[in-house]
Parts: structure tokens; C-alpha cells; sequence
């Protein structure tokens, strides 16, 4: 393991005011660079995720609560208490960021908002994370990611034609705005070097999930048509999506004309070449369904497994479809590394997703368990300046009782 200073991010100190996927998956990405992460938990409860997903474990903490905190230290503050706040404040006066996702206005009414902290602490990065943004007409909404996957256009093109809607199986918007807060948080810390001064990030769910749409935007701007749901298939090019073999489905695309040559030709369908239905992309565009149905006939003949083989070989993309289980325990997937075994005081090791990103000199560490919940409170604090007698104080003053 490399000496945490070596970390890219090892000297930032970040405090998350966050709960649930957005912010804490926020600032785990900056913790697994070296940000030293400071979660500041509502005592008692803490972080709602900590209870959900009730798979059995040895302790009150969820899997899923552990595959978004890890390398993180926990505060257990009463921030609706005078004495809570203060110790906020106080922390916040040598934090290079901090990440909240309270609903828009909350942490202002608290005394902890941007302005007050910037005040204490003009190099403050302070990012807030909401479902859609700091002010509009949808601001106050709550934000939750199945709200904003329905209300940015994204669940109107996922799924199939003629079906009842269906969002996206992974939450896009949260992890989208997790992964644009970074982008920022990281754009406005560099920026930071050069003026001394930090900056107020405003992250939205419903922002984010329109990021990434880039194509259906462009095919609302140049139709003037509103886009629908294509299933597995693309409206660039045809054919790319999901096939039945003999005995279930793959996903293979031939996304060009050299490529659909070269399908043809390992298929033995020279008619299909010479069909004028599917002559190039924009008459298979066209006749979508025909050209699906004529390649399955052919595809029937074997397995998923041995046409991926086939495909690839003749250098023509393909891909098995996995579950969940199969990925993680695919040669590739070890290879990859993307299950890691974290050690935990309470569950002795428990499974996290690895590291999405690959760093090759200042590769990313687990230096910390997730966190028991108020584990660092009087550690952290007392790197604040809070000697004994002060925490006794924030003790009685009720800084962390729920």
C-alpha cells in the first residue's frame, strides 16, 4: 500500500453533510483518491442507507450503506442543535470542501448554509446536491432518482414501444450527479490554487440525467418528434442490440457498412446483401424489424455463447448477457478487479464494488472500513481543537443526541 501523502487528493479534507447515494458516492470518490472524509451523521440514526436493504448481516449497517462510505471517518452532530452547529462551524473553518444534500434551503435555515460557512472559511468549496437544483419551479420537490429519471425525459425512452414505463436499472441520475458534482468540486479546487477564493457548486439529479442525453436531444432538435423507447436497439444504426440465439440472448452490433458486409458474409445470407430493404444504414434504419427478423432465423441455429465466439472472431462486436453474478465472477471481472473483500470490525470482511478507474502511479486504496456510525466523533474533533472539557461542553449541550 502507498503512503497515504502519495494519494492525489491526501491532503484535502472534506466534510459530507450527505445521506443516502448521491453525495456519499460523491465524496467515496474523493476518499478513494486520499481525501480525508469527514461524514457527519444525524445521531442516533445516521445515514438513512445504514438501515435500508435488509440483507442479514452480523450488524445494524447495510451492504448497501458500505459500498458507498468506505474510507470515510464518522461525526455523529445534532445540527438542529445550537451546540452541534458550532462544531460544524468549527470544522468547516479548515475543510477545503464540503458536499450536502439536504433539500434545497435546509441547511441555510440551519445556520450551515454557503453563506455562513463562507464566511468562516473563504476557500471553501461548497457543493450542494439536490434532485433539481438550488431555485426553479421544481426546487423544493424532493430528490430521489426515480423522480428525476421520469421528469427528465429518461424513462420516456427506456424500455419497449407500447409498454408501461420502466426506468433504467441502475439509479443514472444519482450516480450521474454524483459523478458531475466531482467534476466540478475538482474543477473549482483547482481554479482555488490560483484565486484563493472557493466557490458554491449547485449539483441536480434532473441536470444530470439530461447530460446524458445527448442523442435523444439531438433527435428532438433535428425532428422537432419527441423521442420513444427503442428497447435494446439504437436509432443510429441497425443492427445493435440484443438477438435471440437457440437458447436466449446476446447483444451484438454491426454499426457500419464493413461490418454489416462481413455479418453477412460469416451468416452465409448473401440475399440479405442484396436485399434493397437493408442496401445500407438508412434502409436498415428503416426496416429495423425486417432485418432483426432475418438474422434470427439464422442466429437460431446456435448458442448465445457460440455466435458471441463467432462474431468476435470475425471481428464483429458481441456480448453474452450476464447477471450480476456472472459479471463479478467472470475471468474478466477478477481480472479487473471489480469485487474487493474490505475488512470490517463488526462483519470481519464484506464485499464493495472495486474501483471503477484505474490509476497506475497513485493507484486508489481501502484505507478505511465504512464507518461505524459516530466512530471518529471525539478523534475528528479533537483534531479540531476541542480538548476534553470543550467535548464535555458539546456533550451537555446536546450536540449529539438525536
Amino acid at each position: 500500500m502507498l503512503p497515504l501523502l502519495s494519494l492525489p487528493l491526501s491532503r484535502l479534507k472534506v466534510l459530507d453533510v450527505s445521506q443516502v447515494m448521491a453525495g456519499p458516492f460523491c465524496t467515496m470518490l474523493l476518499a478513494d483518491m486520499g481525501a480525508d472524509v469527514i461524514k457527519i451523521e444525524p445521531p442516533g440514526t445516521g445515514d438513512q442507507t445504514r438501515a435500508a436493504m435488509g440483507f442479514k448481516m452480523k450488524g445494524s449497517d447495510s451492504l448497501g450503506f458500505m459500498n458507498m462510505n468506505r474510507n470515510k471517518r464518522s461525526v455523529t452532530l445534532n445540527l438542529k442543535n445550537p451546540a452541534g452547529r458550532a462544531a460544524l462551524h468549527k470544522l468547516a473553518e479548515t475543510a477545503d470542501i464540503l458536499v450536502e444534500n439536504y433539500r434545497p434551503g435546509v441547511m441555510k435555515r440551519l445556520g450551515c448554509g454557503y453563506e455562513s460557512l463562507h464566511a468562516l472559511n473563504p476557500r471553501l468549496i461548497y457543493a450542494s446536491i439536490s434532485g433539481f437544483g438550488q431555485s426553479g419551479p421544481w426546487a423544493d420537490r424532493p430528490g430521489f432518482d426515480l423522480m428525476a429519471q421520469a421528469m427528465s425525459g429518461v424513462m420516456s425512452v427506456t424500455g419497449y414501444p407500447d409498454m408501461p414505463p420502466v426506468k433504467c436499472g441502475v439509479p443514472v441520475a444519482d450516480i450521474g450527479c454524483a459523478l458531475f458534482a466531482v467534476y466540478a468540486i475538482l474543477s473549482a479546487y483547482i481554479g482555488q490554487q490560483t484565486t484563493g477564493q472557493g466557490q458554491y457548486i449547485d449539483a441536480a439529479l434532473f441536470d444530470a440525467a439530461l447530460g446524458f442525453s445527448i442523442w435523444e436531444a439531438a433527435e428532438f432538435w433535428g425532428t422537432g418528434r419527441a423521442p420513444t423507447p427503442v428497447g435494446t436497439s439504437n436509432k443510429m444504426s441497425v443492427p445493435y442490440q440484443a438477438v435471440r440465439a437457440s437458447d436466449g440472448y446476446f447483444v451484438m452490433g454491426a454499426t457500419n457498412q464493413k461490418l454489416w458486409q462481413k455479418l453477412c458474409d460469416l451468416l452465409g445470407r448473401a440475399d440479405l446483401l442484396a436485399d434493397a430493404r437493408f442496401i445500407d444504414n438508412r434502409a436498415r434504419l428503416a426496416n429495423r424489424e425486417a432485418v432483426i427478423a432475418e438474422l434470427e432465423k439464422s442466429f437460431a441455429a446456435k448458442t448465445a455463447v457460440e455466435w458471441e465466439n463467432e462474431l468476435l472472431a470475425a471481428g464483429i462486436p458481441a456480448g453474452r448477457m450476464n447477471s450480476y453474478p456472472e459479471a463479478f465472477s467472470s475471468e474478466h471481472g477478477r481480472h479487473r478487479k471489480m469485487k474487493i473483500d474490505v475488512p470490517h470490525p463488526v462483519e470481519g470482511s464484506i464485499p464493495n464494488i472495486g474501483f471503477p478507474v484505474k490509476l497506475s502511479a497513485t493507484p486508489q486504496q481501502v484505507r478505511r472500513h465504512p464507518p461505524l456510525l459516530g466512530e471518529h466523533t471525539d478523534e475528528v474533533l479533537a483534531e479540531a481543537g476541542f480538548d476534553d472539557a470543550a467535548l464535555a461542553t458539546l456533550r451537555a449541550g446536546g450536540a449529539f443526541d438525536p
